[in-house]
């Protein structure tokens, strides 16, 4: 089993719990606000802002919620800045981990993560210690439904797909970063209905955590990571036993 196939559908699960108690919406709040102050409010110009609205609501975000934050950033009296910044380190058995964050406090938010990885087992490196590891690469969700598999597969190629695979229920179609708007577009032109789009980090190799130690250790990490209000996206490379998984997740 995937750690990092796992853990990603688990985030998307636990994101839409987390919104719906209203953990999530000041994340999805701020990164739309970037994506405007960046590229304006215009949806149909702006594909961050488009990519960040949509991630918003399919949690469960309120309309109000993401008019007002679009609002908000676009306000001449506005002077909230976020900086984006990248934190890579080691968790339990050598796990490497990507950290994305919108912080407008460099200071708390490094201090904060520091304190995870030194209380986990884990070690917080500089950045490039494992950025390597990851491969950066658009990835476009489509629920299987009743959806014409070799139908789905040649439209996504001749969009400009790289690669394209099943996963449980979804179908996954990968991009180059630079193509990602291009592709999920003439998806939808040609009638598809998109789950998910965006730009993540895949995993080149895989670390298997095979203690209940490491493991335990390892998914306390993460979890404290992906809670902190700054922190945006995390991605990692662990293989875990299924049994071993479920008895601590």
């Amino acid at each position: 089993m995937s750690g990092h196939s796992k853990w990603a559908t688990i985030k998307r699960k636990k994101a839409k719990v987390d919104a719906a108690k209203g953990v999530e919406f000041a994340k999805f709040s701020r990164e739309i606000m970037v994506a405007t102050k960046l590229g304006g409010p215009d949806l149909s110009s702006n594909f961050r802002l488009r990519t960040a609205v949509d991630k918003a609501k399919a949690a469960g975000l309120p309309n109000d919620n993401i008019k007002r934050a679009i609002e908000k950033a676009s306000g001449a009296a506005n002077n909230e800045n976020f900086e984006e910044i990248t934190y890579e380190g080691y968790g339990p058995g050598g796990v490497a981990i990507i950290i994305e964050a919108l912080t407008n406090n460099r200071n708390r938010t490094a201090g904060d993560i520091r304190s995870y990885f030194n209380k986990n087992n884990g070690n917080l490196g500089e950045n490039g210690c494992v950025g390597w590891m990851f491969k950066q690469e658009g990835v476009i969700l489509i629920n299987k439904g009743n959806i014409n598999q070799e139908n789905l597969f040649e439209t996504a190629i001749n969009a400009g797909a790289t690669d394209f695979s099943e996963e449980d229920e979804e179908y996954k179609i990968s991009t180059e970063p630079a193509e990602l708007q291009k592709v999920s577009e003439e998806l939808q032109k040609a009638g598809y209905q998109l789950s998910s789009y965006e730009i993540t980090r895949t995993p080149q190799n895989s670390i298997e955590i095979n203690t209940e130690e490491d493991a335990k250790y390892l998914l306390r990490l993460l979890d404290s990571i992906e809670n902190h209000d700054d922190v945006q996206n995390v991605y990692s490379n662990f293989d875990m036993d299924s049994d071993l998984y479920e008895k601590l997740a």
